[in-house]
């Protein structure tokens, strides 16, 4: 890997979801997450990154040092007693270790887990590898309207029935063959929105990536990894959900005619983040369009005269090799 990145970043992402779940709320029900104040579909951080780490381990293979920390039906202490097996040569003696050996097995998860180095990780669970604060983060998303969540009746055609006193499969048959037909059959339900444009926001500190390690090509697989988590994502609950080209990122280049001050303004940033989230790019429904029911009833606005000095608005997957 290249060296850790030079530049700050914001950067916007549309995605949207047609009859599906984008995501469930477990204090609901599993319902779509909404805000009820005023019914605009929400879309966890947490579930962004998951699909991002998914990605990830399938892009990669989950091998080093690429490999996934945070990955489904994992013990996570698993990961942290060998980071300090393999940079320290044994577990620390007492619960929470010395500092050099916690360092040491920081800096060796940081090497080979990409989520440690992108989003952070606490590894304190267990023989205690430090915290990580990661360079990358993501916010709630948020729908661009507001959203109707919707309870589903659906027939299933077959039961799941535990048969007392069923041992093979030859039971299962003859209890199956003594029933009515229609006991055989069964209700569900299922939770979805007809359609939900999302807009998600997230920022990329370059003072943070030299603590992790985050390196240009990291920062060219996280965002390859947005742009195409939900082609690989697939499921029954979601309906069709799909991340929207361009991706927006706002990359900071410093104003200064001194290449070192240029340096350190690219790092620090020239413009607050709100600028590229509220003003540069403004996404709304098109005139006449009461009811959205597609990506077609928007129009993305570009305000190009906005755009503050010092920065560059890159447009992915098309600018993909201006970031570094």
């Amino acid at each position: 890997m290249s060296q850790t990145i030079q530049n700050r970043y914001e950067f916007l992402y549309l995605f949207d979801c047609e009859n599906g779940n984008p995501n469930g709320d477990p204090d609901a029900g599993n319902a779509p997450r909404i805000d009820p104040e005023d019914m605009h579909g929400l879309v966890s951080d947490v579930a962004v990154k998951r699909r991002i780490r998914n990605y990830v381990q399938l892009a990669k293979g989950n091998a080093m040092p690429y490999a996934i920390f945070i990955e489904h039906a994992c013990n996570l202490n698993k990961h942290i007693t060998r980071a300090h097996q393999e940079a320290n040569g044994q577990l620390p003696t007492g619960k929470s270790g010395n500092k050099d050996a916690v360092n040491e097995a920081r800096k060796w998860m940081c090497r080979n887990f990409y989520d440690v180095r992108t989003f952070g990780a606490v590894m304190s669970t267990g023989p205690n590898a430090g915290q990580v604060r990661g360079p990358v983060q993501v916010t709630f998303a948020r729908s661009v309207d507001p959203v109707l969540p919707l309870d589903v009746s659906i027939t299933r055609m077959a039961v799941a029935e535990d048969v007392k006193g069923a041992k093979t499969w030859q039971d299962y048959e003859k209890w199956e063959a003594e029933q009515q037909e229609d006991t055989l059959r069964t209700m569900g339900r299922k939770s979805l929105i007809a359609y939900g444009l999302y807009l998600g926001k997230g920022f990329i500190s370059a003072h943070l990536a030299e603590q992790t390690k985050f390196s240009p090509d990291d920062l060219k697989l996280f965002f390859e990894a947005l742009l195409n988590m939900y082609d690989h994502d697939r499921s029954a609950s979601k309906g069709r959900m799909s991340v929207r080209r361009p991706l927006f990122v706002l990359k900071h280049v410093g104003t200064d005619s001194n290449p070192v001050q240029r340096a350190a303004q690219a790092k620090l940033g020239c413009a607050p983040a709100y600028l590229l989230f509220e003003e540069i790019v403004q996404v709304s429904r098109k005139d006449g369009v009461q009811i959205p029911r597609s990506f077609d009833d928007y129009a993305i606005t570009v305000h190009e005269e906005k755009i503050p000095p010092g920065t560059e608005l890159l447009r992915l997957p098309e600018d993909m090799d201006k970031l570094t």
